[in-house]
């Protein structure tokens, strides 16, 4: 296995001329093992195969939703943060997707798993959860537009691998309808994947990603390596995100 380069530059000058060394690939490089433990984990595995314990999800769902609500207060300091108009409209247009369309999945979610408002509204928040919310808030209040992004990348990019991994395994490429179409899944485990799945998703991801490929060349050594830590820090947090859910199920996860 090819050791990580340290530095940015040091991947940029690896790269031969038909190599692009885009920012965000190093980022990813930089973040192995754990990236692969989120995009391969046996949580998103089970749940595109649609095997998953219920019980297991919605313990889930119910710390996600609560992550959530943090991770739209940083969409919009990046909304704040962004270069121009151009950049501020995708931020702009996201943001209203995750506080219409996934806010109503979680709410039909929560009512077909028969999750108690209680719950869904004023959960305790499993270790992992805690720490992520710390770390947007952190991210965002303390740096720049790319230390915003060095959290926000990862947390959107691994959803779109693990859910286009899902489709690819388990749905059926000649079905009509949305990317999971044929995978016979309960519409809470469906809805989860195509919302992270579609081309409008995919697109926004590689958008996203380079918007942080552009910044990320010009930063100083100092604040890549902020970012190339922060970066981490949130792969880190998915993997154990997943763990929490997976293998707390039914056990009083977030009572």
């Amino acid at each position: 296995m090819t050791e990580p380069f340290e530095t940015y530059a040091e991947y940029a000058v690896s790269a031969d001329e038909t190599d692009e060394a885009r920012f965000t690939d190093w980022l990813r490089e930089q973040s192995e093992p754990a990236w692969t433990d989120a995009v391969e984990h046996p949580f998103t595995d089970e749940l595109g195969a649609g095997t998953l314990s219920t019980d297991a999800f919605a313990d889930y769902l119910v710390q996600d939703y609560a992550f959530v609500n943090d991770l739209v207060s940083v969409f919009g300091r990046a909304v704040g943060q962004a270069p121009d108009m151009a950049a501020k409209r995708p931020l702009v247009e996201f943001l209203e997707t995750i506080t219409d369309d996934e806010d109503d999945y979680f709410v039909r979610s929560f009512d077909a798993l028969e999750v108690p408002d209680s719950r869904r509204t004023d959960p305790q928040l499993a270790e992992p959860t805690a720490a992520f919310i710390d770390l947007l808030g952190r991210a965002s209040r303390e740096g720049g537009y790319a230390e915003t992004l060095a959290v926000l990348v990862p947390a959107e990019w691994i959803y779109e691998q693990w859910a286009v991994a899902a489709v690819e395994t388990h749905a059926d490429p000649d079905a009509d309808g949305p990317p999971s179409a044929g995978a016979d899944l309960p519409f809470y485990y469906a809805e989860w994947i195509d919302l992270h799945a579609t081309a409008d998703f995919r697109e926004f991801v590689d958008w996203l990603r380079g918007q942080l490929d552009a910044v990320g060349p010009e930063l100083s050594p100092r604040r890549q390596a902020r970012v190339e830590s922060l970066f981490r820090r949130t792969v880190d947090l998915e993997v154990a995100f997943f763990d929490a859910a997976y293998e707390d199920a039914g056990n009083g996860f977030d009572d």
